[in-house]
């Protein structure tokens, strides 16, 4: 039983239960909110509008990107936040010299959660850690999928009564509108309505 218990020392690896404490770190730190957000909940939903803006892309303008590729990089944006804590945005890119330095921390973290892995997965994450320059049209609709999901966000604290999240809004709608991406075009187009509806409203 100890040489077993020796074993499995050998291959205790941090790394997901470093993951599992994204639920712990709460967004939108400067704002009131009606009702908290954590990154775990966000990556899931990045995750998805993501895969959405993939098949959109192939469905409707004849790309070939892996959906469920850019769902599994949506999912692990923002995890070197469980390192660095989730910075405010105006903070972040309050100036070049910011924006510059607080990339570097973040692939500092990047670095520290691949460290964390047993050998024999550490190329694999790299992968999704590391963005790979032959993804880069998939990160583009990550990074959509980021904005669309605080924008997402925004309209649902004003649907609660919130006005703190207004600004917010109309600074995110327009960064949106800025990317130029047909895929969040059609997105907005066909699902953003339903946000704003009660669930007796959605049910019907």
């Amino acid at each position: 039983m100890k040489e077993k218990e020796e074993e499995y020392k050998e291959y205790d690896s941090p790394f997901f239960a470093m993951m599992s404490r994204m639920k712990y770190i709460n967004r939108w730190a400067l704002m009131r909110n009606s009702y908290s957000e954590n990154i775990s909940e966000h990556s899931l939903e990045v995750g998805m509008l993501a895969h959405v803006l993939a098949l959109i892309s192939n469905k409707k303008y004849g790309n070939h990107l892996n959906a469920e590729r850019a769902a599994l990089l949506g999912m692990y944006h923002d995890c070197t936040e469980i390192i660095t804590g989730d910075m405010p945005t105006p903070i972040k890119y309050y100036n070049a010299q910011t924006k510059e330095a607080y990339k570097n921390v973040e692939k500092q973290a990047a670095a520290e959660l691949l460290s964390m892995l047993p050998d024999y997965l550490c190329e694999e994450y790299e992968k999704i850690l590391f963005p790979q320059e032959q993804e880069e049209y998939l990160w583009k609709l990550v990074k959509a999928a980021d904005r669309l999901s605080a924008y997402l966000k925004c309209i649902e604290e004003e649907k609660a009564g919130n006005k703190e999240f207004s600004s917010a809004k109309a600074t995110i709608f327009i960064r949106l509108v800025e990317m130029d991406l047909k895929e969040v075009r059609d997105f907005l187009r066909d699902f953003e309505h339903s946000y704003k509806k009660t669930l007796d409203e959605l049910k019907k």
